[in-house]
């Protein structure tokens, strides 16, 4: 009877305390080891269990295109990738998981390129390397073979990601891949990758089309019978994507993939600062850049401001302190404007596929540009629910990624097919200004594994490119339009020669005023090449530069004309001395 009374005493809270305390410890830890796992499973986008209801299927690829589209009915139309299903890699069921594989193993296959040191209009070195068949068919491989200049062998051209060069996994699968199907592969590297130093005083960025245009042409002259593919990848993609809308119908380019695509920059950075997860990403990218700008600290210490790229702490860190100002962008949100694909997107003109996926954690599906992709009947774009950042592995060991099978299934058909560009206009040089550059322009040494590739000193004259084994290619593309520009050769008047000739003062006064006409021309000359070269680069009337230049002179001018008033006072007249 009393312990009946002293339960009815208690209150609802305490005897909850006791049930409470009435369970095992070891139930609690299942169950907070439960609730830790729900949480990781949700945080880290995990989508092995829907996987498992789906029967291990995989999800069907999306493809949005033109209902009028040719290269959809004539090329996609027969690929059977693309009309397939993806099915991740169970034990990397999460975008998170396929992305840091990817970056941290990888499984690349095996192999050797053969590097070419390709220079630019504005003394920059750009890293070319080449994988030809016979270098993965096995056996012995002829490293002295080249490519001849009648070649009819596809040539497709690798731009990778940010901070990647033909090292990274993703690069090597696909290059591998291409090269056994007994195509040519060619990696462009960006500026300052690849183990070459910066030989120019200008950087690339996620919307610098000028390297991509020059190696391209230059590859069009070299084999104009071999048809032209081109592959871009994460910012490489975004840097193809424009230049292809940018070129339109002047491309050499017969068609093209562009592969996790962050299409629109500005959405991208608001992105990738959204949540914690993505803060990692954000956190990771930006100490590859750092490590990128150490490479090269003596020309950002004077082009840029070190201090804030070596505080950054976010990719948007960076650009503000040394992409903005080394690219004369006025913010960072301008540069992100300027350099983003998505806006053009409607003038592509060749045969275009872009893969992205939905959960990529790096480019999110929001910035994609469905309905500019849709409008345009040379895209089209295949979406996948899952993927990560250029991983996409497939199959229990991981081997193969899956959108590397997709393009070149892709490039194999579009090469069969009527459906390759060709280009419509004819080959116009770019506009490049004479940069020069405090940078030793001297050939390279290369040390692929070894760090950094070395200036050796040399004299006047020498080339600065290594080619391929045993090939001696001339970069210097510029054409005779070029040379009239840079290089006007001054007609040179030679003195009589008669032994007994009168000299009347006229002719005298003609001397004298034609020697006076070539001093000013002497003097003006660099000032004129000057304004022109600034006009070019900055885009800037010649009218406005005047004004600035009459404007900003002008005190001096009035300062040197109260000094001539006053040493000429006694033999002017006395009305310009009132004046």
């Amino acid at each position: 009877m009393a312990c009946s009374i002293s339960v009815e005493e208690l209150s609802a809270a305490e005897l909850l305390l006791r049930a409470a305390a009435m369970v095992p410890a070891s139930h609690y830890l299942l169950a907070g080891l439960l609730l830790l796992l729900v949480f990781l499973y949700n945080f880290l986008e995990c989508h092995l269990v829907g996987d498992l209801i789906r029967g291990c299927r995989g999800s069907p690829v999306t493809l949005t295109f033109d209902p009028a589209s040719k290269i959809y009915e004539g090329v996609v139309s027969k690929c059977r990738i693309l009309h397939g299903r993806y099915l991740a890699t169970p034990w990397l069921a999460s975008p998170h998981f396929q992305t840091a594989f990817l970056n941290f193993f990888g499984n690349p296959p095996v192999f050797n390129y053969r590097r070419q040191l390709f220079s630019t209009h504005d003394g920059g070195t750009i890293a070319l390397d080449w994988l030809l068949p016979s270098d993965v068919a096995g056996g012995f491989s002829d490293a002295s073979r080249i490519i001849p200049k009648d070649d009819i062998t596809p040539i497709v051209v690798v731009v990778p990601g940010l901070t990647s060069d033909s090292l990274s996994a993703y690069v090597k699968h696909f290059a591998h891949a291409i090269a056994k199907e007994g195509w040519n592969v060619v990696v462009s590297n960006h500026r300052g990758l690849g183990g070459i130093s910066l030989t120019s005083d200008c950087f690339y960025n996620a919307g610098w089309t000028e390297d991509v245009r020059e190696v391209v042409n230059y590859l069009h002259r070299e084999y104009p019978k071999a048809p032209l593919l081109a592959v871009g990848t994460s910012i490489g993609a975004n840097i193809l994507v424009k230049y292809l809308g940018e070129d339109g119908e002047n491309t050499p380019i017969a068609g093209a993939a562009s592969i996790c695509s962050p299409w629109d920059l500005v959405v991208c950075d608001r992105f990738i600062t959204r949540k914690l997860v993505q803060r990692f990403y954000d956190r990771a990218l930006t100490t590859g850049l750092k490590g990128y700008a150490r490479l090269h600290q003596p020309i950002l210490t004077r082009l840029a401001n070190w201090e804030g790229i070596r505080k950054s702490r976010s990719v948007r860190d960076f650009d503000n302190h040394a992409t903005c100002l080394v690219g004369k962008f006025e913010t960072v949100d301008t540069y992100y404007r300027r350099c983003s694909s998505a806006s053009y997107v409607g003038n592509v003109s060749v045969p275009l596929l872009c893969i992205s996926a939905l959960d990529d954690p790096v480019c999110t599906k929001e910035a994609i540009p469905w309905d500019e992709c849709r409008a345009n009947k040379n895209i089209v774009l295949a979406t996948t629910a899952h993927g990560g950042h250029l991983a996409y592995f497939k199959v229990l060991t991981a081997r193969n990624l899956w959108w590397v099978g997709a393009v070149h299934e892709f490039l194999n058909v579009l090469h069969s097919s009527p459906f390759m560009h060709g280009q419509k206009k004819t080959l116009l040089p770019g506009l490049h200004s004479s940069l020069e550059s405090s940078i030793d322009k001297s050939p390279y040494v290369n040390i692929m594994e070894d760090g950094m590739v070395a200036a050796m000193k040399n004299g006047v004259g020498s080339s600065n490119t290594l080619d391929l084994p045993d090939d001696k290619i001339n970069h210097d593309t510029r054409s005779e339009n070029d040379f009239a520009v840079s290089g006007q050769i001054e007609p040179i008047t030679e003195a009589s020669t008669d032994p007994v000739h009168e000299v009347s003062p006229s002719s005298v006064e003609k001397t004298e005023n034609e020697n006076y006409s070539k001093l000013i021309h002497d003097v003006t000359g660099p000032m004129k090449r000057s304004i022109n070269q600034l006009s070019r680069c900055c885009g800037t009337s010649i009218w406005l530069l005047a004004y600035i230049a009459i404007m900003t002179s002008w005190p001096l001018v009035g300062t040197l004309l109260n000094i001539f008033r006053r040493k000429f006072r006694g033999s002017l007249p006395a009305s310009l001395l009132r004046r």
